[in-house]
């Protein structure tokens, strides 16, 4: 199996300028004289963020190796531990020195293919610092800090030397030993669930061992996140609390227990913290994608975003079933249905899931169970192909793997050339494994169980990239590793699951996802990148189908999510009959792009609301959503990001008088006003509810025919 670390550019441009240099050494002077203010030692090595505003330190402590970073003076993260246990030779520490460090600027824009905001600068100080073991026979260890105004990347190298060849990694001694007992909004790692719980609210002090992205909150002037950046062939970080608001790396073992296997020279993905003044500027911060490499592909105009209906929501409410029988929803008649559907509305893709043999036993369970290339019988994929080639209509393929890892790399070639047969430009992955783990054969024959989220997991849902990529198929992960960026480098890994998406409404306990989980996830899950939530349904109360369930949200709302959750592959995820019995109201989900030139975060409450505006890549127009928890309220939204000077069309998708997601979610008010960059808008969100809007610039004949916007 191929991974990534050799077939990466390795492209670091180093731009070190006279300013850059004069920023560094101010920047260590006021780093002495602040340390000997506080009493402490004098850091050896200081940098500073472009703008000067974050300060990176690092010492040798007793122990360890140390970092510090403060913001404008105030400390975020105390000096916290840097290194590796090997299970050779035990840990790089504490007999270390510094043996060399060099310095970098950079500064450049570049372009995403496809994206929330398609000019992204990537502008950072760089500091490389080599340590050494003081020992008769050294080891040595490499660990690079980037600084940005955003934010910190820092990242290990284990470079090629007599003593480290192949090694195993047992313990990482990376900290985060944060300056207070933050607000932190968190789910649990290590559970059979992966990433699919609800995000909680609790002081740091009361945090077990979450997963990242882990978004605290300290007052009203400071926001930060830990992540990741770059996750190639090392195991995915958890986080577990240690103490006096000391969070410790925690990375996900091999069955055996090793955390980690490589052969030098190796390195392990970046270690991030962003930080902002408030939760809304983390979401537009792209420090993550700005710390992996540049588009490894070249032409990519194959990697087509775009929205898709499916036969999908019917089998989670039970009204069709995966499996063959009676009620089986992958047949030719029903995809054709959803083909018609599509073509009518410009939507130029249909998932099918339940399409391949193998659904018919209990598949979480048994091994050697899918075929990636042979349809149901009732599933005639020539004719379907054709039918929707013939109305411009392609498939998304379905590759469930049940967590039975071998069996589809044994099949990966063959199920993306029969892809690539049928003109299928985008598959669905899935890895459902329901508390048993990933099945892997091992060198001896034997079937071990893996993590979803280590080291081996993350060789797999790498290599399943990289396949795809040479047939030019695109990706949407289910049950996925954690999103780390990687869509800079390919950029066919376009969109995953990785929290409690829309499905959970349809049968999850407690009655589904509460009204406050749309307003938690663009502050945490959303900030490692896209998400496949499949927003959009219409018919938000089940009936006597699911009594105990329903859609915990106003019909506004769902219209709303298309712009606050981001994703190149957006889903209108209802039945297409609760479709037509509202075209008016659809019609927002046919005119909603979903690739985008600009994005603003106009309100933003983690848990509470959130108002975000994104400018469409291919016109003119802006379109804004809007959100709330559980409870009504009203926001004014500016409107200066319109462009001035230039009379818009609103149109206006809002929760009517009375609307509540409890007792009267369905209600809907569409208007129409004329709109300038000059005005504000009041937004009234219903409890549980939302507002979506359009911003066109307006013809001609249209600007005296509407009325001005309410002010």
């Amino acid at each position: 199996m191929k991974h990534a670390k050799h077939l990466m550019p390795l492209f670091v441009p180093l731009l070190l300028s006279a300013c850059a240099e004069a920023t560094v050494l101010e920047a260590r002077a006021v780093g002495a004289r602040d340390a000997a203010t506080r009493g402490g030692a004098v850091p050896l090595l200081e940098v500073l963020s472009p703008d000067a505003s974050i300060r990176v330190e690092v010492s040798l402590g007793a122990e360890a190796p140390t970092y510090r970073i403060d913001r404008l003076g105030r400390d975020v993260i105390l000096p916290s531990k840097l290194g590796f246990v090997f299970k050779e030779g035990g840990a790089l520490a504490p007999a270390l020195k510094i043996a060399s460090s060099s310095r970098a600027a950079f500064d450049e824009t570049w372009t995403q293919p496809w994206g929330e905001k398609k000019d992204i600068r990537n502008h950072y100080h760089e500091l490389r610092i080599d340590f050494e073991e003081t020992t008769a026979r050294p080891r040595r260890m490499t660990v690079t800090f980037r600084v940005f105004d955003d934010g910190v990347g820092f990242r290990y190298e284990i470079p090629a030397q007599e003593r480290i060849g192949a090694f195993e990694i047992m313990d990482e001694l990376t900290e985060f030993a944060l300056a207070g007992n933050y607000a932190a909004w968190w789910i649990p790692a290590f559970q059979p669930d992966r990433f699919e719980y609800l995000y909680q609210r609790s002081r740091v002090e009361d945090l077990g061992i979450v997963h990242t992205p882990l978004t605290m909150e300290a007052g009203d002037d400071l926001a930060l996140s830990i992540h990741e950046a770059a996750l190639y062939d090392w195991a995915s970080m958890t986080l577990e609390n240690r103490g006096k608001y000391r969070l410790k790396a925690v990375l996900v073992p091999w069955s055996d227990g090793v955390l980690v296997r490589g052969t030098a020279p190796h390195r392990s993905p970046w270690r991030t913290i962003q930080i902002a003044e408030d939760p809304g500027a983390l979401i537009t911060s792209y420090l993550i994608l700005n710390l992996n490499e540049p588009n490894a592909l070249g032409d990519v105009s194959w990697v087509r975003p775009s929205k898709y209906v499916g036969i999908w929501w019917a089998m989670h409410l039970g009204i069709s079933t995966w499996s063959s029988g009676p009620k089986h929803g992958a047949t030719t008649a029903h995809t054709k249905r959803y083909i018609d559907f599509a073509a009518r509305h410009g939507i130029p893709r249909v998932l099918v899931e339940g399409w391949n043999i193998g659904w018919d036993t209990d598949w979480t369970a048994k091994e050697d169970n899918f075929k990636f290339s042979t349809p149901y019988p009732d599933f005639d994929i020539e004719e379907i192909a054709r039918y929707g080639a013939e109305r411009g209509v392609r498939l998304i393929g379905h590759h469930e793997t049940g967590g039975d890892v071998s069996n589809y790399e044994r099949q990966m070639n063959t199920a993306f050339e029969f892809c690539n047969r049928y003109g299928i430009d985008a598959v669905k992955t899935g890895y459902v494994r329901w508390g048993q783990g990933i099945s892997r054969v091992d060198e001896t024959g034997a079937v071990r169980k893996e993590w979803h989220h280590g080291q081996y997991m993350v060789r797999h849902y790498q290599a399943v990239v990289e396949e795809a990529a040479r047939h030019k198929v695109g990706i949407n992960v289910h049950e996925p590793i954690k999103d780390t960026g990687i869509r800079r480098t390919w950029p066919n890994m376009m969109s995953r699951e990785g929290a409690r998406g829309m499905e959970y409404n349809a049968w999850g306990g407690n009655g589904g996802n509460p009204p406050e989980h749309e307003t938690i996830l663009p502050f945490t899950r959303l900030l490692s990148g896209p998400m496949d939530f499949t927003p959009g349904i219409f018919g938000l109360l089940f009936g006597d189908i699911r009594p105990a369930n329903r859609v915990n949200t106003t019909l506004a709302k769902q219209l709303a999510l298309y712009v606050v959750i981001y994703s190149p592959l957006q889903m209108a995820a209802d039945l297409p009959g609760n479709y037509d019995n509202n075209l008016a109201a659809f019609k927002f989900i046919e005119d909603v792009p979903v690739d985008w030139q600009d994005t603003k975060v106009l309100h933003a409450k983690i848990g509470d609301y959130i108002t975000i505006v994104r400018q469409d890549r291919n016109s003119d127009e802006w379109y804004l959503g809007s959100i709330t928890d559980e409870s009504g309220r009203t926001l004014e939204a500016p409107l200066d990001f319109l462009a001035p000077g230039v009379k818009y069309v609103a149109e206006i998708y809002r929760d009517a008088e009375g609307t509540d997601w409890e007792e009267n979610p369905l209600a809907i008010e569409i208007t129409r006003r004329i709109a300038e960059s000059s005005d504000a808008l009041k937004l009234r969100l219903a409890p549980g509810g939302g507002q979506a809007i359009r911003f066109r610039p307006a013809a001609a004949e249209e600007r005296g025919d509407i009325s001005p916007l309410d002010k």
